[in-house]
C-alpha cells in the first residue's frame, strides 16, 4: 500500500473549507424556504390542534345540553307511595327503551336507584346523590356493555328535591343521572380530525409551493446582482447599475465604490510608475553622457553623488505622492484634534520667533473616515502654509459636514490667518504644483497640490477665499457623506 500523502497548507484548507461547507445552507433561498416550512408547519400544526381541541369542547358542552333537557324530562317523574319511580310514558328518546342503545337514564334514590329499559345488561356507573339544584358533568367513565366489553360515558347529574302531597310521602331528595356512550361523539371527533387535517395539509401544500414563488419572485434581484457582477468580472459590464431594489442600492453603491477605487488605485500605481521612470530618465542620461565623455575621476564622483541625490529624492517623493493619493473605502472614524495638536506643537517651535497664536474650534463628533497620513498631509500642509504667511493668528474649524441616510457623515475642515492672503486672479496658480506665492519665501510649492490631489482622491472639493474674520487666506476643506 503507497504511503499517505503528507498534510500540506493547501490541503489542510481545502480540508477545512470542505468541513466548513457541510451542514450549511447552500443558498439563502433554502435557508428561507427551509424556515419558511418549519414556521408553516408549526403554525399549521397548532392551528389544527387548537381547532381540534375547540370543536371537542363544542361536542362536549353540546353533549351537555343534550344531556341536561334529557334530565329536566326525567326530573318531571311521579313517584309511587312505596317510593318507586314512575318514569315518563314518552321518554324524551327513543333509545332509553331500546338496551344497550348507549343512552341511559338512572334516578338514584335515598333508598335505591332506578334505571331506564336501555340499562339493561351494561353495568352502569355508581351516582352519588347530588345536593339540591347540583349539577355535575363528568366523563369518560368506564361501563361494561351488553357483549362485556369495555366502553366509556359521559354522565351529567342534576339534584333535586321531591315535596310530596301526599302524608305517606315525604320530602326527599333524589338525583337524575342520564348516560350516553362516547361512540357517537368519538365518531364526530374522528370524522372532523380527519377533514381537519386533509384540508390543512391541502392548505399547507398549497402554501409551500406560493412560498417557493414567492421565494424566488423577491430573491430575483440578488440573482440579477450576482449576474451583473459576473459580466463586471467577465469584462462584459464596467459596474453596477442603479436598477437595483432600495434595499440593495448600498450594496451596489459600496461595489461600484470599490470597483472605481481599485480602478483609481491602478491608474495611480501606472502614473506612478510612468512618472518615476520619467523622473528618472534625466539623471540616468546624464550619467550615461558623463560616462562616455571620459570624465575625471572626481568630476565623475561628485556628478554621481549629485545625481544619486537627485534619484534618491524623486523616488522618495513618488512613492510618498503613491501613498498619499489613495484611501481606505471602508477607514475607521479619526479624531481630529489630537492630530491638529501634534502639528501645531510642532510649528509653534519652528515658528517660534512669529508668536503665532493657533486657535482651535473643532466640533467633539467630528470625525475624518480615512488614512491617518492622508489627515496629516491635509492639516500638516494647511497649517504650515497659515503659519508661515500669518501675522499673529491663525484658525482651525472642524467640524461635521453633509449627512445622507445610510451614509456616514462628511467633514469641514478650515483653516484661516490673518496674512496678506490671496489675490483671487491667483488661486488657481498658487494651486499647480510648484508654484510658490512668493518666490522669496522658502518651499517646494507643492504643499497645496498635495492638499488638492488628497481631497479630489476623497471626492471632496477646495475652496480658497479670503477670511472675513481674520482677513487673510481661508483655505476651505468639503468632503462629501462616505459610504
Amino acid at each position: 500500500m503507497a504511503p499517505a500523502a503528507p498534510a500540506t497548507p493547501d490541503n489542510d484548507g481545502a480540508a477545512r473549507r470542505r468541513r466548513l461547507r457541510i451542514g450549511q445552507p447552500r443558498s439563502l433561498q433554502s435557508r428561507q424556504l427551509w424556515a419558511a416550512s418549519v414556521g408553516l408547519v408549526a403554525f399549521l400544526a397548532l392551528a389544527g390542534y387548537a381547532l381540534d381541541r375547540s370543536f371537542q369542547t363544542t361536542a362536549q358542552s353540546g353533549m351537555r345540553e343534550r344531556l341536561h333537557s334529557y334530565a329536566l324530562a326525567y326530573a318531571n317523574s311521579d313517584f309511587a307511595r312505596d317510593g318507586s319511580v314512575i318514569p315518563p310514558y314518552d321518554p324524551p328518546d327513543p333509545r332509553f327503551k331500546r338496551p344497550g342503545s348507549g343512552l341511559y337514564a338512572q334516578i338514584v334514590l335515598p333508598s335505591g336507584r332506578w334505571e331506564s329499559d336501555s340499562a339493561q345488561g351494561p353495568r352502569l356507573p355508581p351516582g352519588a346523590m347530588l345536593g339540591a339544584r347540583q349539577q355535575v358533568f363528568e366523563g369518560p367513565l368506564p361501563l361494561t356493555q351488553i357483549n362485556g366489553e369495555a366502553g366509556e360515558v359521559y354522565r351529567y347529574g342534576y339534584g333535586l328535591i321531591f315535596s310530596g302531597t301526599d302524608d305517606a310521602l315525604r320530602e326527599f331528595p333524589y338525583t337524575v343521572y342520564i348516560l350516553e356512550d362516547t361512540t357517537a361523539l368519538r365518531r364526530q371527533v374522528a370524522a372532523f380530525r380527519s377533514a381537519l387535517w386533509l384540508n390543512l395539509g391541502g392548505a399547507g401544500v398549497v402554501l409551500l409551493l406560493l412560498q417557493m414563488l414567492v421565494l424566488r419572485w423577491s430573491l430575483r434581484p440578488l440573482r440579477d446582482v450576482i449576474s451583473e457582477l459576473k459580466r463586471v468580472q467577465g469584462g462584459g459590464a464596467s459596474g453596477m447599475s442603479e436598477a437595483h431594489p432600495r434595499e440593495l442600492e448600498p450594496l451596489t453603491e459600496s461595489i461600484n465604490a470599490f470597483i472605481d477605487s481599485e480602478r483609481e488605485n491602478l491608474d495611480r500605481q501606472r502614473n506612478t510608475l510612468a512618472d518615476l521612470a520619467h523622473s528618472l530618465k534625466t539623471p540616468l542620461a546624464v550619467l550615461r553622457s558623463r560616462l562616455d565623455s571620459g570624465s575625471g575621476e572626481q568630476e565623475l564622483r561628485e556628478e554621481v553623488d549629485t545625481q544619486l541625490r537627485r534619484m534618491n529624492d524623486m523616488v522618495g517623493y513618488q512613492l510618498a505622492r503613491a501613498a498619499r493619493s489613495g484611501h481606505q473605502l471602508f477607514a475607521a472614524p479619526i479624531e481630529v484634534e489630537p492630530h491638529a495638536e501634534q502639528i501645531v506643537t510642532g510649528l509653534e517651535k519652528v515658528y517660534a520667533a512669529k508668536r503665532v497664536l493657533c486657535e482651535f474650534e473643532i466640533a467633539p463628533q467630528a470625525r475624518f473616515h480615512g488614512e491617518t497620513g492622508d489627515l496629516q498631509e491635509l492639516l500638516g500642509n494647511l497649517l504650515e502654509n497659515a503659519f508661515k504667511w500669518a501675522k499673529s493668528r491663525v484658525l482651525l474649524t472642524v467640524a461635521e459636514g453633509e449627512t445622507a441616510p445610510n451614509r456616514r457623515p462628511g467633514l469641514l475642515i478650515r483653516v484661516e490667518d490673518d496674512g496678506p492672503g490671496i489675490a483671487e486672479d491667483r488661486i488657481a496658480h498658487v494651486l499647480q504644483r510648484g508654484v510658490r506665492g512668493d518666490e522669496r519665501v522658502q518651499g517646494h510649492g507643492i504643499g497645496l497640490a498635495i492638499v488638492q490631489d488628497i481631497v479630489r482622491s476623497y471626492r471632496g472639493e477646495l475652496q480658497v477665499t479670503r477670511s472675513q474674520e481674520l482677513g487673510g487666506a481661508k483655505f476651505e476643506i468639503v468632503l462629501p457623506p462616505g459610504l
